[in-house]
């Protein structure tokens, strides 16, 4: 029974919200991705790069950024009526790994952005949605001046699990994160479905 006092209209009552977490390497795009889907002002917990940090992050390759995610980024957008996204953007730097158990409790899956630049820097992702069942996509930022490579070759790099998706996109762009998000839901959900029957059989 609602309550008199309940502002919320069946339309909202029956809105499926899903947790999405946006990981990877640092500098790979995570920020940019969730600022670029977002419908709402996303939530950024950036600083100032610092000499401290300099000395325990790896920059190679991101010599030009000068901010760094400390704890999360947050972003919504809705795929369709009646379904949004929540979409959580984890710390790339492995000192901010201890928040990724957190961030990931809930969640549907996760998008791993990969940099075919410094590919290596994904792997520590890869591994942990493996390790803990949890569906993901690896989605390659198209960079600037980054050699292009086939989805299959990326696959074959990262020895992902047989089926894991592998698609490309421009970070930067609202209607190419979506897409990724799109392929994300889609194969999660065939994920989920296939435990189920699974675990009833």
């Amino acid at each position: 029974m609602v309550s008199e006092h309940s502002d919320a209209t069946d339309d909202e009552m029956s809105a499926l919200a899903l947790k999405i977490l946006v990981a990877g390497g640092f500098g790979v795009g995570k920020t940019t991705m969730v600022g670029a889907v977002s419908e709402i002002r996303p939530l950024r917990t950036e600083e100032l790069l610092s000499e401290a940090g300099q000395l325990v992050d790896d920059t190679d390759g991101v010599d030009q950024k000068v901010t760094t995610t400390v704890a999360m980024d947050f972003g919504r957008i809705t795929i369709r009526s009646g379904l949004s996204l929540y979409l959580f953007g984890t710390p790339g730097q492995d000192r901010f790994w201890f928040l990724w158990d957190e961030l990931s409790q809930g969640a549907l899956g996760a998008v791993v952005l990969a940099d075919t630049r410094r590919l290596e820097d994904c792997f520590p992702a890869v591994d942990y949605f493996e390790h803990r069942h949890i569906p993901f996509v690896v989605a390659v930022n198209c960079f600037a001046g980054a050699r292009s490579y086939g989805a299959q070759d990326v696959s074959r790099a990262l020895d992902l699990d047989q089926g894991t998706p592998v698609v490309l996109c421009d970070a930067r762009d609202r209607d190419s994160g979506k897409e990724v998000l799109i392929r994300l839901v889609e194969y999660a959900g065939r994920m989920h479905t296939a435990r189920l029957l699974d675990s009833v059989s």
